[in-house]
């Protein structure tokens, strides 16, 4: 298991588990991260990420990524 920030560009990755404050889950959960999904990622950028998730593309700090356990 690892941060998302780590994993490989292009890669599905499978989530494992989301951390961090209860605040902060529910944030990344509205935004499709949930245990149990996939989440690819499409481009890194001094730490911060695009993500494919549920058919979108979203935009990530390293910070939140950090979070993110695939």
């Amino acid at each position: 298991m690892m941060p998302l920030n780590l994993a490989a560009l292009g890669e599905e990755q499978l989530i494992r588990k989301v951390g961090g404050s209860p605040e902060v889950r529910k944030h990344l959960e509205d935004m499709g991260f949930i245990a149990g999904g996939a989440a690819t990622v499409i481009s890194a950028l001094n730490g911060n990420l695009i993500v494919k998730v549920k058919e979108s593309r979203v935009a990530l700090s390293e910070e939140l990524a950090r979070k993110i356990m695939v």
